[in-house]
């Protein structure tokens, strides 16, 4: 499995997922489709499907002139806002790319519709199999999404019972480059925080994007350590509910575009 960020927009990505054994790929979110046709053309691959987080302008809507480049491309998504969709993910699925094994992951709250995408390489028996989870706006490098239609419940729910349990080496490709200001705003409510430290440092000095894991999200992102003495002591919070709450408006505060 090769993963192909391709920024668009100015701090969007798009990714393509290339299965080298079988040639096909998958485009994930082609907002700006002349670019992800671009670098398709450099793999030799052959576009299979588009995978689309939500319905967003920025995540969804490049999925018209795309199929209408390639037609007979396979659109998943979850929410009929989507432009071009064909076939309506339920939560759990799973379908394939090739010889990729990809689940689709309801996590509504950024939008009701929200998907994220589990993509494994290799057989079931194989357990060093490559794993990675294309996240959407709903979990960010060092932070997450704005709860535009949910509430701190659903994201707890999303965030610690849906990704927070994924295999702890699984990569985490986002929606957008955020990583950068995620890190300076969770290191105001987690100064001590020494892996936080050790990532700032290393993304102040390194060209985005950044890779990531669920393990590492879950020793730095605010977002996933809501039961951390430090979180709750920033927050005034003890509750998980309350204190993601809240750690949303701070953050909001801190950096509004997100």
């Amino acid at each position: 499995m090769r993963i192909i960020p391709i920024p668009i927009f100015e701090h969007n990505y798009s990714y393509l997922i290339v299965d080298d054994k079988a040639n096909e790929a998958a485009a994930v979110d082609p907002a700006e489709p002349h670019k992800v046709l671009q670098v398709l053309a450099r793999t030799g691959a052959k576009l299979t499907s588009i995978l689309t987080t939500h319905h967003h302008h920025r995540h969804a809507f490049g999925n018209i002139e795309l199929v209408c480049t390639k037609p007979h491309l396979a659109v998943y998504g979850a929410d009929a806002r989507i432009p071009e969709l064909n076939y309506v993910c339920k939560h759990n699925e799973e379908f394939t790319v090739g010889t990729l094994k990809v689940r689709s992951l309801h996590t509504p709250c950024h939008t009701r519709g929200h998907v994220c995408y589990y993509v494994r390489d290799g057989t079931e028996m194989n357990q060093d199999r490559d794993k990675a989870v294309f996240t959407g706006d709903t979990l960010l490098v060092g932070g997450c999404g704005k709860f535009i239609d949910g509430k701190a419940q659903d994201v707890y729910h999303v965030l610690y019972n849906i990704l927070g349990r994924l295999p702890k080496d699984t990569r985490v490709y986002c929606g957008h480059e955020y990583t950068l200001e995620n890190l300076e705003f969770a290191n105001t409510v987690d100064p001590n925080n020494q892996y936080l430290r050790r990532k700032l440092e290393y993304v102040s000095q390194h060209t985005r994007p950044v890779s990531s894991t669920i393990g590492e999200e879950l020793e730095y992102n605010p977002f996933l350590r809501v039961s951390d003495p430090a979180i709750q002591h920033a927050t005034n919070k003890t509750d998980p509910f309350d204190v993601l709450e809240e750690l949303r408006y701070l953050n909001d505060q801190y950096c509004s575009h997100k």
